[in-house]
């Protein structure tokens, strides 16, 4: 849809040509060329439709409309352009129904809708009184950034239409809250479907790099909120796709089939060749070439309004995917440092299990401070570890990795706790002063833990205290603190003190950043008496499930990163085993046959092995089909429980073969493993994404 004309552009007849020569430069809405993108399309689509619209702009409510509500106010027009709503219907404003509608919508965004109404209407300066009957419709109007600026009026015959313009303002609400591409995608299909009743919908952007990829959805089809948490199922293709939405896409200019095979040469199924008729327009965005498309299985006639609501919604969508394809492009590199910063695994020992979880803070467009790392020490003990350098820059980031990285070095050196703390002072101090900044705060708990001992040696640098789980042979558990002293953070020239106390089996440490239990307008001591808590009662002591238990725990958002790193010293060595899975349609099935064999040999009980099974290719599949990499299963067995995760490294690669439909739960699994396991989680993390399941186990299970 091109943009509004400005006045000196060619003007048409009738009211279209008075509006477009208006001085709309006196009046809130200012000069044609300067309107946001949303109000654009809005005035368009007014203009373009036969029947009576208006938009009532700002605060005053001034009006612009098009020829049907022209002839609604008679001689009032065309003086009425840019006047205040109030003083063109200054006889009736202040009537029950009329004025305080519209303030209302405006003021709190409350569309208001009346099928029959009755209202006197002086048209002009004509002494007489018109008792004239409106099916009128009043919705707010947001701009791109989904702020309320306006009122549209429709006043006509139907409701039909009223109901999409509706729909059309609650779109552009909620496409200012999306940030990814596939979020852009969801609320553009579920849109479509609700507004156009079509039988298909299907929404496609260009790879960036060549190549498309497309996504749809067809009437009937059942999704729950599995599924739209999940990402949408994009089809790939090549550049030169001749589909209807790519070529519009490709071309610049909308498409419409009133009768005939629009997808004759590009179907993939039957849903595909039973579409008679179809609509496909482009994004109209010079970052994201994209489109969108309706179809119907009957012949289907594009009225004039309807053209132009479909080009309004495809610029709101438009203007949405140029933001999400930005914020992707920063987020991936941001997280491309972040994974530079990590370590890449996490040690693998018989009687310390070991698990780790990042959720970045802010909205995850930057690279963070908060770090952890495990690693083993020349001794045989275990080297722990969590620290936060502040911010969320680059700069952050890379001094966090200087600090990890150095600390690692002095660890193996000497594994003093108070030593390898003392030696990163000294590093802050002179990053600081080669910075020429006395506000590099870093603050890090590093730990060794003595399995053999059964001891746990800390020392804190301005960190919050470790919380430990600690267990009992008769299944009771409690949690608390360790009495750790607190040291400065580094840079300061303090000199850490350090703790050691006992580490039983079936003990639990837990290392966490301060976005764990720090709230706005909530004490400290209310965060950390809540993870105490939290962490006491969790069913077991599996590091998996305590850290995800602990970055549940407070209530709230937080705009900090959240970093934990728990370590369980397990009561017996636990069986492990793990298997590569490619990302093929047959793969499923393998993993199936490979974890009833292996459970089988581990003598787990049937029982057991048929819900793990089950679980497991569910999240095998969606793993597939979801992030379309190839995927890692692992399966550990414990005295206590099977753990079993599924990871993969969401890089959104093309699954073999393509044939997705052979690959059926889209995430209603997951309702299945809540069903079947006894805890389950996921673990966002800056290398891809883990699903993980825990289900106890008898004690005849460890035999």
């Amino acid at each position: 849809m091109p943009a509004t004309p400005g006045p000196g552009a060619p003007t048409g007849s009738g009211a279209a040509a008075a509006v477009l020569a208006h001085d709309w430069a006196g009046t809130p809405l200012g000069p044609p060329e300067s309107w946001d993108m949303a109000i654009r399309v809005v005035v368009e689509l007014i203009l373009a439709s036969p029947m009576p619209m208006a938009l009532a702009y700002g605060d005053d409510l001034v009006l612009l409309y098009n020829a049907g509500y022209a002839e609604l106010l008679g001689t009032k027009h065309p003086s009425a352009l840019g006047r205040p709503a109030a003083e063109v219907f200054a006889e009736i404003w202040a009537l029950p129904g009329v004025g305080e509608v519209i303030e209302r919508s405006y003021r709190q965004g409350e569309p208001f809708l009346e099928k029959e109404s009755t209202l006197p209407l002086v048209r002009g300066h004509s002494p007489t009184v018109e008792q004239a009957v409106f099916t009128r419709g009043y919705s707010p109007v947001r701009d791109s950034a989904g702020q309320i600026v306006g009122v549209l009026t429709v006043a006509a015959e139907t409701t039909h239409v009223t109901e999409q313009l509706q729909s059309l303002s609650e779109v552009a609400a909620a496409l200012a809250g999306t940030l990814t591409l596939d979020d852009v995608a969801r609320v553009a299909l579920r849109y479509a479907l609700t507004t156009f009743d079509p039988d298909q919908v299907s929404f496609a952007v260009d790879e960036g790099g060549g190549g498309w990829r497309m996504v749809r959805r067809v009437r009937g089809e059942l999704l729950d909120e599995a599924d739209e948490r999940l990402p949408p199922l994009w089809r790939r293709a090549p550049a030169d796709w001749s589909t209807p939405v790519v070529q519009a896409a490709r071309s610049g200019g909308p498409s419409f089939v009133r009768d005939g095979q629009p997808l004759r040469e590009t179907a993939v199924d039957r849903h595909d060749q039973k579409i008679r008729s179809m609509a496909a327009l482009p994004l109209g965005t010079s970052v994201v070439r994209g489109g969108l498309a309706v179809g119907y299985q009957i012949p289907h006639t594009w009225s004039p309004a309807e053209r132009a609501l479909l080009a309004a919604s495809a610029e709101l969508i438009g203007q949405a995917a140029e933001r999400a394809r930005r914020f992707e492009t920063q987020h991936g590199t941001a997280q491309l440092l972040q994974r530079s910063m990590l370590p890449e695994h996490l040690p693998d020992l018989p009687r310390l299990r070991i698990a780790a979880r990042y959720d970045p803070g802010v909205d995850g467009n930057a690279a963070g401070g908060d770090f952890y790392d495990a690693f083993l020490l020349p001794d045989g003990t275990l080297g722990v570890v969590l620290g936060d350098v502040a911010g969320h820059d680059v700069q952050a980031a890379a001094r966090m990795g200087q600090v990890r990285a150095a600390l690692r070095a002095l660890a193996l050196a000497d594994p003093a706790p108070d030593a390898v703390l003392g030696g990163l002072d000294r590093l802050v101090t002179s990053l600081g002063a080669e910075a020429g900044t006395h506000e590099l705060f870093v603050t890090v708990v590093f730990g060794v833990i003595d399995a053999e001992r059964r001891e746990l040696t800390l020392a804190s640098a301005g960190h919050p205290a470790p919380l430990i789980r600690r267990g009992d042979p008769e299944g009771r558990s409690h949690a608390e603190y360790a009495d750790v002293p607190a040291g400065p953070p580094l840079g300061l020239g303090g000199r850490p003190g350090t703790t050691t106390v006992e580490f039983r089996p079936g003990d639990t440490l837990l290392l966490f950043s301060d976005g764990v239990v720090e709230r706005r307008r909530q004490s400290l001591t209310v965060g950390l008496a809540t993870l105490s808590d939290a962490v006491a009662k969790a069913g077991s002591g599996d590091p998996r499930a305590l850290c995800a238990v602990a970055t549940a725990s407070v209530p709230g958002g937080t705009e900090d990163d959240v970093a934990v790193l728990a370590v369980e010293h397990a009561l017996k060595p636990s069986r492990s085993a793990s298997m590569e899975v490619p990302a093929e349609p047959t793969a499923p099935s393998r993993v199936r046959h490979w974890m009833t064999g292996q459970l089988t040999d581990w003598q787990v009980p049937e029982s057991v092995i048929g819900a793990a099974v089950l679980c497991t290719s569910e999240l095998t599949t969606n793993a597939l089909l979801h992030a379309g990499t190839a995927a890692r299963v692992e399966i550990d067995l414990s005295p206590e429980r099977l753990l079993v995760s599924v990871a993969d490294s969401g890089t959104r690669g093309t699954v073999t073969r393509a044939r997705t439909d052979t690959l059926s739960s889209r995430g209603r699994g997951l309702g299945l493993i809540e069903e079947l396991s006894d805890a389950w989680g996921t673990d966002p993390s800056v290398r891809g994404s883990t699903v993980w399941f825990e289900i106890l186990t008898p004690p005849a299970a460890h035999s």
